[in-house]
């Protein structure tokens, strides 16, 4: 996440002021080698490509820290996030790829960090590999299992994650549902929130938000990285020298990164990609079969789907777009329930003639399932466009009603599952509503003006 702000708050260089406020920085960021003595790497594509590693360190943390954030855990000395980065040739996009952590991985030969012992090819999973072998382990596993050559790595810990929130003043996040996790303190109810950085913390470390744990921690992290990059790109701090100098101390003094990447680097970069945006970036995770792997003394693993896996790294070293984004898409509202889950009965409240036929295929254009033939309904002077749910579906309700903006929710007990939308005389169109999580396809990939908090503008003409 430091190596996206640091790309982006970078662009101050267009400035003319950004080597001088730069100056002197570069001796605060802590360096590793995770190249050293690498062989048979991958052939280098275009673009450029970083591993980013954020740990589960928590030395520096204080006491307080500890019991506000529930960060009492023994850590285990292994990457708690994984994501690979490419920048592309142009500078015009960033395709950021999450490795689940628990990925079945087969480890390369390599000597124990810690206990100096010769170890021969095995199974792990796939953050294990920081613990065995560090960064080079790590970039060396990684490599293999992507054929996708690295050009910079970086890490951060728990304690840089949070300097870094806080010093860029916070970043906002939406929710549609109630997010509560026990085991981080996490309690966050539907709608925007500014994170501070134990805040932020909690929010992209939770994994007990519903059944599928670090799958759906993974999507919360990308949609934390979207608007960490609104937040710096949209903020004054890029043209504020004291302050970019405060948040660019935080972004790097905290840091471990290879030698090659240096505040120079960051910053030739940054000059070439101005106008940056959350537009501008592209999220996915490596798809996993429904299946886990059990491996002795290791538990279970996730395994990738080959196939959709390959074409992901392919786009990586081909320097492609991982999805053709549809811009309808981020104009769509986002729902707690996908409309693929929710069944429609469209009933025409008004006298005019194949309105209801009308909204049944625009209902069924934005992913809900209908009956596929609209009725009149028993009033058709109906005022306002309602819709009537039973209360054991009031989520799909909601859903429902953010494609009837303006409609009027209304409890009928004992309906069932299907809903009834009954058309008034303030129809005009449905409008378009997607799921938050990623759909299903062969990348998923979105962009992260799809994942970030609708701007006001935005949400007033919704």
């Amino acid at each position: 996440m430091r190596a996206v702000t640091a790309l982006s708050v970078a662009v101050l260089a267009s400035s003319g002021v950004g080597h001088a406020v730069m100056s002197g920085l570069d001796s605060g960021i802590e360096r590793v080698d995770p190249f050293k003595d690498m062989k048979n790497r991958p052939e280098a594509g275009r673009g450029l490509n970083i591993l980013l590693a954020g740990t589960d360190g928590r030395d520096t943390i204080t006491e307080e820290q500890r019991q506000a954030y529930r960060l009492g855990g023994k850590p285990c000395h292994c990457t708690d996030t994984l994501m690979l980065l490419h920048l592309s040739a142009d500078h015009s996009r960033v395709s950021v790829v999450s490795l689940p952590r628990d990925s079945y991985a087969m480890m390369p030969p390599h000597t124990d960090r810690t206990s100096g012992e010769e170890h021969r090819p095995h199974p792990v999973k796939l953050n294990a590999a920081y613990a065995e072998g560090g960064p080079e382990l790590t970039v060396r596993t990684v490599e293999k299992m992507t054929e996708v050559k690295i050009d910079h790595y970086v890490e951060v810990d728990f304690t840089s994650f949070m300097e870094t929130v806080d010093a860029v003043g916070g970043v906002e996040i939406c929710t549609v549902r109630r997010l509560k996790d026990s085991y981080t303190g996490l309690d966050l109810a539907p709608g925007p929130h500014r994170l501070d950085g134990g805040q932020a913390l909690q929010y992209v470390r939770s994994r007990h938000l519903d059944g599928t744990g670090d799958l759906s921690r993974m999507q919360r992290q990308q949609r934390f990285l979207a608007a960490l990059t609104a937040e710096v790109t949209g903020s004054g701090v890029l043209l504020n020298p004291v302050r970019f100098r405060e948040v660019a101390q935080s972004v790097l003094g905290s840091l471990r990164a290879d030698s090659g990447f240096t505040t120079e680097r960051m910053l030739d970069l940054g000059k070439a990609m101005r106008g940056f945006t959350p537009a501008s970036a592209e999220f996915t995770s490596v798809p996993v079969q429904e299946e886990a792997r059990e491996v002795p003394a290791v538990g279970n693993t996730l395994v990738w789907k080959a196939k959709e896996a390959k074409r992901i790294f392919g786009a990586l070293r081909e320097d492609r777009p991982l999805a053709d984004h549809d811009s309808a898409r981020s104009k769509a509202t986002v729902v707690d329930v996908p409309p693929e889950q929710i069944r429609v009965q469209v009933e025409n409240g008004t006298p005019r003639q194949g309105l209801g036929a009308q909204a049944d295929r625009a209902l069924r254009d934005t992913g809900f399932g209908t009956s596929g033939q609209a009725v009149d309904a028993a009033d058709r002077a109906t005022a306002r466009t309602t819709v009537l749910y039973d209360p054991r579906w009031d989520r799909s309700a909601r859903t429902v009603a953010a494609a009837f903006p303006g409609a009027e929710l209304k409890a009928a007990p004992g309906q069932g599952g299907t809903l009834r939308v009954v058309l008034g005389a303030d129809f005009t169109e449905v409008h378009p509503v997607r799921a938050e999580d990623p759909p299903e396809g062969a990348t998923g990939a979105l962009r992260g003006d799809e994942v970030t908090c609708p701007r006001p503008e935005a949400a007033g003409k919704a």
